[in-house]
């Protein structure tokens, strides 16, 4: 226990990762969507998944041995399933995982799939310790749990604290996905894949992945384009299938004004799009995905495809029809956009991978998965020869500028 500790306000300057701190009753609540974008979520999946931190992080320098921090957790619960297993800290000391941990208390949002509606159980604040860290001046980061809403009470430390000071040759990632990029199935925040890509990479991540929701919302593409970044990913797909969203004849220009609305802000950062690794239930099944019913009893959550393969004629969309779209878009704005480039998800996870490495609910990749897939993109993107590798993320420092050489982030 920590018996004489020390209370450091948490404050913008303590946390990477996020683009929003809102001030709550309890503390800070870090928003992975600013403000003006959270007033256009059109329903409650994202308004949960953008509040969930995936990627965020407390980041200070400090000599403490011991370390506390105050919590207020919203754990989600789905009715008839298992209880989801607690969100889990990760405590990284001078970049080396140094231990991890779970909070206690908390609210629970319980979820009726089978309606769509919800519940939310209050709970009290709970309290995450970390104790026998080094006696040396080091750099402490706390992992956020990626799968529970997280307000921050208060940090305790038995040494005064500083922020982090990032390194100006630092690079800053941002990455946009669906519920695989937010991490879902992963062991722990530091292990999801674009978390393990970054630490490969030796960048900063800012994870936009949002679980069900990489959608081509407008402001999703606003949020990206007011954001500071010097490599930029997004991975389109998953969700316009499985939500069965859109049509093929919506598909293209959305596309196209997504990538738009990004180059208004970020006009020659390295940018790549991403298409969906191997799913095989939709890979020529249109969805939306649904509950696969004969499992629940079982007390297992898995998925099925619920459309019908003939409807791909009418325009419905599968996992192959969005790849030669995303495919066909990026080489034709690649002919006016050089720092534009495609990147094959079967190349980060395919079908001999699937047959390996199983999705354990026909959906979402477990945490071996996502180390296979995390390290595949740091040597696809971040190799010599990627789209942010070292000629092209060299050339992304002075890329954000209009051509006037006014800077536009």
């Amino acid at each position: 226990m920590i018996t004489t500790s020390l209370t450091t306000p948490i404050t913008a300057e303590l946390l990477r990762g996020a683009l929003d701190l809102e001030q709550t009753e309890h503390g800070v609540l870090p928003h992975r969507l600013p403000a003006r974008a959270r007033k256009q979520i059109p329903d409650g999946q994202l308004a949960m998944a953008e509040a969930q931190p995936s990627g965020v992080r407390l980041a200070f320098r400090t000599r403490a041995t011991a370390v506390a921090l105050d919590t207020l957790r919203t754990k989600n619960a789905y009715q008839g399933a298992p209880p989801r297993p607690d969100g889990m800290y990760d405590l990284l000391v001078d970049g080396e995982l140094a231990g991890q941990a779970a909070t206690t208390g908390g609210n629970v949002l319980m979820v009726d799939m089978a309606t769509g509606t919800s519940e939310t159980l209050p709970g009290p604040v709970g309290t995450v310790r970390f104790e026998g860290l080094p006696d040396r001046i080091k750099d402490v980061e706390i992992w956020l749990p990626y799968n529970e809403i997280t307000e921050l009470v208060a940090l305790h430390t038995d040494a005064a604290v500083e922020p982090a000071v990032v390194p100006e040759s630092r690079k800053v990632w941002l990455h946009h996905g669906s519920s695989i990029s937010h991490g879902s199935n992963s062991a722990s925040p530091s292990t999801t894949w674009p978390a393990l890509a970054a630490s490969a990479g030796g960048v900063e991540l800012v994870n936009l992945g949002f679980g069900g929701s990489a959608l081509l919302d407008p402001f999703t593409a606003r949020a990206i384009r007011d954001a500071p970044a010097d490599v930029i990913s997004v991975k389109l797909g998953i969700n316009l299938v499985n939500s069965d969203l859109m049509r093929l004849r919506a598909l293209g220009p959305a596309v196209h004004g997504f990538l738009d609305t990004i180059r208004e802000g970020h006009p020659t950062a390295p940018l790549l799009v991403v298409s969906p690794v191997c799913c095989p239930i939709h890979e020529d099944t249109p969805g939306p995905s649904a509950l696969d019913p004969s499992t629940l009893g079982e007390g297992l959550l898995r998925f099925k495809a619920a459309g019908d393969p003939a409807e791909v004629a009418a325009g419905k969309l599968t996992l192959n029809v969005v790849r030669a779209e995303l495919s066909r878009i990026v080489a034709q704005r690649a002919a006016d956009d050089p720092h534009l480039y495609y990147l094959d998800g079967r190349e980060l996870y395919g079908k001999q991978d699937f047959a390996e490495l199983p999705l354990p609910d026909q959906l979402h990749p477990d945490a071996a998965a996502h180390r296979r897939i995390g390290t595949r993109f740091a040597e696809l993107a971040f190799g010599a020869d990627g789209a942010f590798g070292a000629g092209a993320a060299d050339g992304a420092l002075a890329a954000d500028v209009a051509a006037d050489g006014t800077p536009v982030r």
